[in-house]
């Protein structure tokens, strides 16, 4: 089964060190879900400025992972500079939280954290 996240990306951002890819796993399962749950948050309060503050810091993160949320993560950046309610943003933090929830099993079992 194909993976959620891009092993490669991992491996060539640690130059092929399996205990530097080990901790960008645990440090990834340990600040992206907090962060994710308060990105969610913020856009169900239509808080547009910390929507805006949790997904630009998300977005290096997933990058590094190789998971393709750009559009997404940058769609959230944009809609907290609009005048629309928190609908327009739904349908990507829905996106997002499906993606990176199976990410987070995958890295847990690929890892054993």
């Amino acid at each position: 089964m194909e993976k959620a996240y891009s092993f490669e990306s991992l491996n060539e951002i640690a130059g092929g060190d399996e205990e530097f890819i080990a901790v960008i796993a645990k440090t990834f399962l340990d600040e992206i879900p907090p962060d994710l749950k308060a990105l969610a948050q913020a856009i169900e309060n239509n808080n547009k400025p910390l929507a805006y503050q949790f997904a630009h810091k998300m977005k290096p993160n997933l990058e590094m992972l190789g998971l393709n949320l750009t559009k997404d993560v940058t769609a959230i950046e944009s809609w907290t500079n609009t005048t629309k309610n928190k609908s327009a943003a739904e349908p990507h933090i829905q996106k997002i939280e499906s993606i990176l929830n199976q990410v987070f099993t995958e890295l847990k079992t690929d890892f054993h954290l």
